[in-house]
């Protein structure tokens, strides 16, 4: 890997890591659909003007607008949501290990809908183990009781970082990858804006807020999205995607450290299991090449 690849992997590495410890600051003073407009609507007015005039028009995403709802859907609106509810009961730390389970289930939604990368593997399936006995672990000694619902709140996130991937394989591969998250955030900003409104406080959020909501959707979105695809026209699409097994050691460093979060027993053992067996998981080559990977957050 040539040093300007590098740089810009260890970049998105850090970036892409952030986005949990910056939403448990936001979620403290801001509700989750209030978040989750902000970020999107930044991103979007961000990358859209990007698209149009470096890479012409927008119209030929028109005649795919119900996978690109889909992948909206499954990538952006639904798990943003979740996870910012998730994260006002869970650790920054904990989520971000949660979501390290998306090649898991990647490799599973692929075998259900029985597409060309539908083999496991033995391989496949040790990893798949590996993985659920690290949630387990996880959950077995952080979790209460009453993070039930939160915990299931994850469980949709993975699902629908799992399902965003393989939509656009299946049905947008063929169409540029930045102009359809630029799209898809465009999409999510204007079906929370009135959720947005509603939700809106009394009074303007703390500093500290504000400039978590602005680095989420500056940073975290519109600018991570550009690294990436600079990283894919690099260094392959492959080895993009392994910025992915970076992203939870950053979101744990990050919560333990800023947000002096507990580094506790079950997060070191879920750390380890989990990112074992999404490795064994993923070891064949993802099925969508030019996607954003699903820790995006």
């Amino acid at each position: 890997m040539s040093r300007r690849g590098w740089i810009l992997f260890a970049s998105l590495a850090l970036i892409w890591g952030l986005p949990y410890m910056l939403i448990r600051v936001a979620v403290a003073e801001l509700a989750p659909a209030l978040l989750v407009f902000g970020r999107t609507a930044l991103g979007a007015c961000l990358l859209l003007p990007l698209v149009v005039v470096r890479r012409g028009h927008l119209r030929r995403l028109v005649p795919r607008w119900r996978p690109i709802l889909l992948f909206t859907a499954a990538e952006v609106a639904v798990p943003w949501l979740l996870l910012s509810h998730a994260e006002q009961r869970l650790s920054s730390s904990a989520a971000g290990l949660l979501v390290a389970c998306v090649p898991l289930a990647g490799a599973l939604v692929s075998r259900l809908s029985g597409g060309a990368e539908a083999s496991l593997g033995a391989r496949g399936v040790a990893g798949l183990c590996l993985g659920l006995a690290g949630v387990a672990a996880l959950v077995g000694l952080d979790f209460r009781a009453g993070d039930a619902g939160a915990v299931a709140a994850m469980l949709v996130v993975v699902i629908g970082y799992a399902v965003g991937p393989l939509v656009v394989s299946r049905h947008l591969a063929d169409l540029p990858s930045l102009e359809v998250v630029a799209v898809s955030l465009a999409a999510a900003a204007l079906l929370y804006a009135p959720a947005a409104v509603l939700a809106a406080p009394a009074a303007w959020p703390s500093g500290r807020v504000l400039a978590a909501v602005a680095a989420l959707g500056v940073a975290c979105t519109a600018a991570a999205f550009v690294i990436f695809f600079e990283l894919i026209a690099e260094v392959g699409p492959i080895r993009a995607t392994l910025v992915a097994y970076l992203n939870p050691a950053v979101a744990v460093a990050a919560g333990v450290l800023v947000l002096d979060e507990p580094f506790t027993a079950g997060t070191a053992a879920g750390f380890v299991l989990i990112l074992s067996g999404s490795y064994l998981a993923a070891v064949r080559p993802r099925v969508a090449a030019g996607v954003t990977p699903p820790e995006a957050g």
